[in-house]
């Protein structure tokens, strides 16, 4: 199939391997980019949380990365938990899962127990964890570390689309689903833009497709890569 990407380009660069070896084509237009965001990080923490690698890829370049990384850190999946250790956290748990799966975590393991819990975030979130944190007495704070900032469509996308020469979209996040259709609709190709195969990481990130009038869209078994590109073969 020709598959379109339009995740941030590093991360669109390891689905667009995955795809390949499925042997589909892959065409990759990158719909938002990933900018670190200065966050004052002055506290003692008992331990640190990240959902989503960037966070672990913000902190790379921030001042409290030294003191930051000897705490235990928390994260919500495998991903995240390799950008962390790469970041330079040793002591790393993944919870191998969705957001669910980390605050199960987080609460069997009493991470708390030695200071809040500092959660470095994204500027757009879909879930509030830290709310579901306190209502469950685990003491947490935010920070937020990056940012998602929107690109418009690519000339060769636009043209693609006009063409049809797009079998299917992938869709990571709600952010990126809207922005594909503001994007599409500032580029007059809306119609064949909602027309393709649109496959998306959850029911939330599928509604505003949906809703718009797309009528060819599948959602992943499980909130995570594997489960999204096993759509392809269905």
């Amino acid at each position: 199939m020709r598959v379109v990407v339009t995740r941030p380009q590093d991360d669109a660069e390891r689905t667009a391997t995955a795809l390949r070896a499925r042997g589909h084509e892959v065409f990759i237009a990158p719909l938002l980019q990933v900018e670190p965001v200065h966050a004052e990080l002055r506290a003692n923490w008992g331990g640190v949380i990240v959902t989503s690698a960037n966070a672990a890829n913000a902190l790379a370049s921030h001042p409290a990365r030294a003191a930051l990384t000897k705490l235990p850190l928390y994260a919500v999946g495998q991903r995240s938990a390799e950008a962390a250790r790469a970041a330079g956290f040793s002591k790393v748990t993944s919870a191998g899962g969705d957001v669910r799966d980390l605050i199960r975590t987080l609460s069997e393991r009493r991470a708390d127990a030695k200071g809040p819990l500092l959660y470095l975030a994204g500027e757009d979130r879909a879930r509030d964890l830290i709310a579901e944190l306190t209502a469950r007495g685990i003491a947490a704070e935010m920070a937020v570390i990056y940012r998602a900032v929107p690109l418009p469509f690519p000339p060769a996308l636009i043209q693609a689309l006009k063409t049809g020469a797009v079998d299917c979209v992938l869709h990571y996040s709600a952010r990126s689903a809207a922005n594909y259709l503001a994007g599409a609709k500032a580029a007059g190709v809306l119609a064949p833009a909602l027309a393709v195969h649109h496959i998306c990481l959850s029911a939330q990130i599928a509604a505003p497709l949906a809703a718009a009038g797309a009528t060819r869209v599948s959602i992943a078994a499980r909130p995570d890569e594997a489960a999204l590109l096993a759509c392809l073969d269905a």
